[in-house]
């Protein structure tokens, strides 16, 4: 097949990789201004040396309703793969992530997540009970503690003191890591040199200790009355999935690490966003305290969902294409990537109108229309933590709402995004006001 890509800026590759992973949000929308709904972009690895960025709801729809055999997301997603390892979700493709997912998915149905949602709300509580009135709260760091406790709990099932202490300085440091150690970790010659060589020795060491809880967990006798995600997992072979080909030690320690990479910093960042947005919007708020002191979580998760949409967390998702394709009108060689921008989609006046306003009522009346809500991807790579993140944010949100009063301090600059990681997170880490009310706290 001949290439004739569509239209897309003419600066050096390494000036569009730079504006990509540092800048993703305001150059996506610079290039859409310019080229129009689907551009190219080029640029270097471990970023897609072509990619053709869509956002209209056709163009994703057709996407992500593609056979999985021609668009690969494992293959397109490399840059965490020496992290999270080969048999992560995120990493696989075809009949290697449907197995994967067939295994992790009972893990994440709705009554699995109906006996989590108590866990989580009570170490929401133990975590906001502690905040001083009247102070300001770096609402990030302290979501990324929230989320943090409740991936060792929930997820991990450590609840032991001491092993919770071996683990999380470990878990921090994976989380923490600069993008800059992150690429280059791919880089195996980086390995020798101090930053790359720390991180490999916190890996190995992080391994070390989640191995040790598999091995224990195995051992352990009341494993079927266990809730957590592992022992879920780990219950695959056994009485309750005989049919399944049990989950070796490897495969649970890449589904782990993915799971903590994926589900940490994206859920703590899509509540920082959402107690910023409330902090600043007093009549949204009011709403939702109202919602908080009477149970009303479908308000609470439209609170949530539409911090996702005005604050994107993930700028988009990639698929990698295995042979020429012709895909949503345009006719792409094999290798090249195809992205869908969540960014795009998600300020789109067409999709959403009024798109700067912080609209929760969106996701109650009804017309959204499909492919135009992006956070957890979609078609058959769609998140499977997706019930679970928003479970999470709504049970987090409730506890900090039927407390406090949020506010922006004196300082406050305007709302900004910028990357950290592979996430977009508040640029002033949702520094907020919290006043305690004096009849519910």
């Amino acid at each position: 097949m001949t290439a004739a890509y569509p239209p897309g800026p003419r600066l050096p590759r390494i000036a569009q990789t730079v504006l990509y992973a540092r800048r993703r949000a305001p150059f996506v929308h610079a290039m859409a201004r310019r080229y129009g709904d689907v551009f190219s972009l080029r640029m270097l690895p471990p970023y897609a040396e072509r990619m053709v960025v869509f956002s209209r709801p056709e163009h994703i729809r057709e996407i992500f309703a593609a056979d999985p055999a021609d668009l690969h997301a494992g293959e397109a997603n490399r840059l965490l793969r020496t992290v999270m390892g080969e048999h992560s979700l995120l990493q696989t493709d075809e009949a290697d992530h449907a197995r994967a997912r067939r295994l992790l998915m009972p893990a994440f149905a709705g009554s699995m997540l109906r006996g989590y949602r108590e866990l989580v709300a009570a170490i929401a509580k133990t975590q906001v009970d502690g905040w001083a009135s009247g102070s300001t709260v770096v609402a990030l760091d302290r979501m990324n503690d929230l989320t943090l406790e409740v991936i060792i709990q929930v997820v991990f099932g450590v609840t032991d003191e001491r092993r919770r202490a071996e683990l999380t300085p470990r878990l921090r440091r994976i989380l923490n890591v600069s993008p800059v150690v992150f690429i280059g970790w791919t880089r195996p010659w980086l390995r020798r040199l101090p930053p790359w060589k720390r991180f490999g020795e916190n890996l190995s060491a992080l391994d070390e200790l989640l191995y040790a809880e598999i091995a224990r967990r195995r051992e352990h006798p009341d494993l079927d009355s266990r809730a957590d995600v592992l022992s879920r997992l780990l219950a695959v072979g056994a009485s309750e999935h005989p049919a399944e080909t049990p989950l070796r030690d490897p495969e649970l320690r890449d589904q782990l690490v993915t799971l903590l990479l994926a589900g940490h910093e994206t859920t703590a960042s899509a509540l920082a966003w959402s107690l910023r947005e409330l902090a600043a919007a007093p009549q949204v708020q009011q709403r939702a305290r109202r919602a908080a002191a009477e149970g009303d979580d479908r308000y609470l998760e439209a609170v949530l969902k539409e911090a996702m949409r005005r604050d994107p967390v993930i700028a988009g998702v990639v698929r990698k294409l295995t042979r020429d394709l012709p895909l949503c009108g345009v006719d792409l060689p094999k290798g090249t990537v195809v992205g869908t921008s969540i960014v795009l989609a998600h300020s789109d006046a067409r999709n959403h109108p009024a798109p700067e306003a912080f609209c929760p009522e969106r996701f109650l009346d009804g017309t959204l229309a499909v492919n135009t809500w992006l956070p957890f991807g979609g078609g058959v790579r769609r998140c499977i933590g997706a019930g679970f993140s928003l479970m999470e944010g709504t049970a987090v949100l409730r506890e900090i709402l039927s407390r406090y009063t949020l506010t922006l301090p004196p300082e406050a600059t305007a709302r900004r995004g910028t990357i950290r990681n592979i996430t977009n997170v508040p640029a002033d880490s949702a520094r907020i006001m919290v006043t305690a009310d004096p009849i519910r706290s």
